[in-house]
């Protein structure tokens, strides 16, 4: 099982963005997307295909999930790319066959568009780095970090509004652990070379700086065509199912910090707040 020969393809660069859901990946995503190096996707959760409904026998053994196959096939067809699925292990066992499969997949589809970088986004796989790190040659971490208040505001009211895409509306705790979990994870992260963090408020305010210094950590040149072209660009990392996701096509800025306010009463805001605060998050 080796990680995929760097030389077999002209990729030079994997990267993958992660962070607790509705911490702004979306955004930072399409900004770095409308880079003429970079390709991007949409969330595949290649990981979670991987290990979903992972049974403890399955576990114990170390097998990958049988839902698999199925889940990447339908993220392929999601993106009209039906045909990489020649590319899967039909009857994988391990969920390094699958992972090297779908990296392989990645590395094509990015070749394809004659760029060397490509940016995968699935918040979720944060939980995932220590595989990643063992699976992917070249690899890179961007993790995004936003205010809890903002965040638990925003996942409360899209898993209420999407119930069906969430799993089910989330309760004020649900919302709350994610965010410490998250957070608490990056934290654990930041201190590899291959890791870099970007705070949600800071590219918000100057999203020009920011993206400089994430050019920098990817090795690319910042362009002008990131802050222009960026709407667009989200338009083709989002799916028809992800309504929620919208709001990034327009002029970047940061109206969502209302939202607590509106959305909580006086003692959910007080209760949330304590919550938070009890979370170291300087980093």
């Amino acid at each position: 099982e080796n990680t995929l020969n760097q030389q077999e393809h002209k990729v030079q660069t994997r990267i993958f963005l992660v962070g607790c859901p509705r911490s702004g990946t979306t955004l930072l995503q399409s900004l770095l997307a409308a880079h003429p190096e970079i390709a991007s996707f949409p969330e595949s959760h290649f990981c979670n295909a991987i290990f979903i409904n992972h049974t403890p026998k399955r576990q114990k053994l170390r097998l990958a999930s049988k839902l698999a196959y199925t889940k990447l096939e339908k993220f392929l067809r999601e993106i009209s790319q039906e045909e990489m699925k020649q590319y899967l292990p039909k009857f994988g066992l391990f969920p390094s066959q699958y992972a090297y499969s779908f990296i392989k997949i990645l590395d094509i589809l990015t070749e394809q568009q004659d760029k060397s970088i490509w940016l995968e986004k699935t918040p979720g796989h944060i939980h995932y780095i220590n595989y990643l790190e063992k699976w992917v040659k070249e690899v890179k971490f961007i993790h995004i970090i936003r205010n809890g208040a903002d965040v638990v505001a925003s996942l409360f009211e899209v898993s209420n509004q999407n119930p069906k895409f969430w799993s089910g509306g989330w309760d004020i705790d649900k919302c709350i652990q994610q965010w410490i979990e998250d957070v608490r994870l990056t934290k654990s992260h930041l201190f590899k070379f291959n890791h870099t963090l970007v705070e949600y408020e800071k590219l918000i305010e100057n999203p020009r700086a920011i993206l400089t210094e994430v050019c920098e950590f990817i090795r690319v040149e910042f362009v002008e065509n990131m802050l222009q072209d960026y709407p667009l660009v989200a338009k083709q990392v989002t799916l028809k199912n992800e309504p929620w996701k919208a709001s990034v096509r327009g002029k970047i800025n940061s109206s969502n910090s209302k939202k607590f306010y509106k959305l909580f009463n006086q003692e959910q805001q007080t209760y949330i707040l304590k919550r938070l605060s009890e979370v170291e998050v300087k980093i």
